[in-house]
């Protein structure tokens, strides 16, 4: 009779030890080929750095408005500025100027 007892109590830590390992294999996959796992750590630096770039160009960018902004202080207007703009927006030249069309 104690084979019998000893039977169900085997299958019940078989099915545990199962579960647990399907769960670590799970977890395994999940560490090795997950969204943050091994395989996506090259794709995440390549990421990475094109933002590093992108952050940088529009650094540049924010600090050739910075720039500009500067030159349009009322209390000391660049006067080449102001006519470049006043030219571009109203559409005026000096007569001796040449206007050339990009398209």
């Amino acid at each position: 009779m104690k084979k019998h007892r000893s039977e169900p109590k085997l299958a019940r830590e078989s099915l545990t030890q199962g579960i647990a390992l399907i769960c670590l294999l799970v977890m395994a996959g999940f560490a090795i080929a997950g969204p943050s796992g091994l395989l996506a750590w090259g794709e995440n630096q390549r990421l990475l750095a094109e933002r590093r770039m992108e952050v940088t160009r529009l650094a540049a960018q924010r600090d050739d408005l910075r720039n500009r902004v500067a030159l349009l202080d009322p209390r000391h207007v660049d006067p080449d500025l102001t006519g470049e703009l006043l030219r571009s927006n109203l559409n005026v030249v000096h007569p001796d100027e040449m206007v050339m069309l990009l398209r």
